[in-house]
C-alpha cells in the first residue's frame, strides 16, 4: 500500500499537481466575477472542433473539470487541460469552477486516482499556445484560455447559455498589467 501511495505522489508531482506551495490570494466567493477588483477579460472554455458539445451549465463544467465525468456524448474520453499553478487563468478556474484552492484540488485528484474514481489526472501546460495546440490535436480535450488567446483552431463553448462576449458571462480573469 505504501508503494502505491508513493507511486501516486510521484505521478502527481510529475503532473504538476503537488505544486500547491505557492500562496493563494484571497478571492471572492464562488460565482462572482472579479470585475470589481479591476480590469478583467473573459476566460473562454475551449474544446476540439470535433467535439459535439456546444455548451455546458456551470455545474456540468465543474463535473467535467473535477474528473467526475469521463466521456463526451460521442464516447470520446475527456482530457482535462489546465494551466500551471499560480497562473491567473488557473486561479479563475479554481475560484469560479472548481470552488477550491490548490491544496483542495491536489487532494481531490490524489483521492480520485487512489480510489479509481478518476482515471487520468489533468494535463498541465505552461501557456495558452500550449493549451490551444493540445486541444486542437486531442479530440476529447477541454481547456481554458483568455478570449484574446482564442483562434480558429479551437471551439469556444457556451457556459450557462452564454458566450464569453456576453455581459453576464461568469468567467473573468484579471487582465495583465501593462509593462
Amino acid at each position: 500500500m505504501g508503494r502505491l501511495v508513493s507511486f501516486l505522489m510521484v505521478l502527481l508531482a510529475g503532473a504538476g499537481l503537488l505544486l500547491a506551495g505557492r500562496p493563494q490570494a484571497s478571492s471572492p466567493s464562488a460565482g462572482q466575477t472579479n470585475s470589481s477588483q479591476g480590469p478583467s477579460e473573459p476566460l473562454a472554455i475551449v474544446v476540439n472542433h470535433a467535439n459535439p458539445i456546444n455548451g455546458l451549465s456551470m455545474a456540468e463544467l465543474r463535473r467535467v473539470f473535477l474528473g467526475e465525468r469521463s466521456h463526451w456524448p460521442n464516447d470520446r474520453r475527456i482530457t482535462i487541460v489546465m494551466r500551471e499553478p499560480g497562473e491567473p487563468e488557473r486561479k479563475t478556474m479554481l475560484r469560479d469552477v472548481y470552488q477550491m484552492d490548490e491544496s483542495q484540488l491536489k487532494n481531490h485528484f490524489l483521492h480520485g486516482l487512489f480510489t479509481g474514481e478518476i482515471l487520468v489526472s489533468p494535463k498541465i501546460l505552461s501557456s495558452a499556445v500550449g493549451v490551444r495546440k493540445f486541444v486542437f490535436n486531442v479530440p476529447g480535450a477541454i481547456g481554458y484560455m483568455r478570449l484574446s488567446d482564442v483562434d480558429g483552431t479551437v471551439k469556444v463553448i457556451r457556459v450557462d447559455e452564454m458566450v464569453p462576449e456576453d455581459k453576464k458571462y461568469k468567467l473573468h480573469v484579471e487582465t495583465r498589467p501593462a509593462i
